[in-house]
């Protein structure tokens, strides 16, 4: 039913098996998409490496270095994907940055430096990425980031993270407002925590899994391929008349009060 044959997909923020990212890469790999993923680039090529061993078996058509904040390389990444595939249809942002050490304590101990790089990393990537696709999606795509409910209510030890996640939120719908002409659509994911290697930065995430477990409806956590598929279906012409909106996947934690 949720067919994505012949459309190309570009996922970024795949780190390891338990990124939210790879259950996401995987699921719209099911559904038929042509797939593009990035790496971060470092000196020794390790991540590189990482990634390509564990995407091989999805067979993507790019492999690419990507540094949100290094603007040259965004532009050649946008460039790849174009002289590869002539167009993009499908854009999977997961990315976000914070250093550890400022998720705890005070918000208000949060150095200029700190936040700025938090905004940049975690929000302004996505105006960036949507602004270097817009040219690649003349006939419409879709676009999807990932959030927390940490950007919407004060959660303990997420502090900038959570700032830069409301200001990730609202940038969906500015997007959304901006592209909706040309039928991109751009709509955010709000997961439950998963154990992955971005949540082991979270203080206490461990309680914060049992926390869920006990209080959400369903009384359990989420996965990254329930997250995976949301984000599949948010890409399909199921969800044609979706956009602007954070789809809440995380087993209706956020109803309770």
């Amino acid at each position: 039913m949720l067919d994505l044959t012949g459309k190309n997909a570009f996922v970024t923020g795949i780190a390891n098996n338990r990124s939210i990212a790879w259950g996401i890469a995987q699921q719209l790999h099911k559904a038929g998409a042509n797939l593009g993923v990035n790496y971060l680039p470092d000196e020794k090529g390790r991540y590189e490496k990482k990634v390509k061993q564990l995407v091989e078996p999805l067979n993507p058509d790019l492999i690419l270095p990507c540094d949100v904040q290094d603007d040259a390389l965004m532009e050649e990444m946008f460039k790849a994907i174009a002289d590869k595939w002539g167009k993009l249809d499908i854009l999977i942002h997961c990315l976000a940055f914070a250093d550890k050490e400022y998720l705890m304590g005070d918000y208000s101990s949060v150095p200029r430096d700190a936040f700025n790089k938090s905004l940049d990393i975690s929000a302004y990537s996505l105006t960036h990425f949507a602004r270097l696709a817009k040219p690649l999606m003349p006939e419409g795509g879709s676009i999807v980031t990932l959030s927390y409910i940490g950007g919407v209510k004060v959660m303990p030890n997420y502090n900038v993270m959570g700032v830069a996640k409301s200001a990730l939120e609202m940038s969906v719908r500015y997007l959304a407002s901006e592209l909706g002409p040309q039928n991109v659509r751009v709509n955010g994911i709000s997961a439950g925590p998963i154990r992955t290697l971005a949540s082991s930065a979270v203080g206490g995430i461990l309680d914060m899994i049992r926390q869920m477990e006990e209080v959400a409806p369903l009384r359990r956590t989420v996965t990254q391929e329930e997250v995976g598929n949301t984000a599949a279906f948010l890409c399909s012409d199921l969800a044609s008349g979706i956009t602007g909106q954070i789809i809440y996947v995380d087993a209706g934690y956020e109803i309770m009060g």
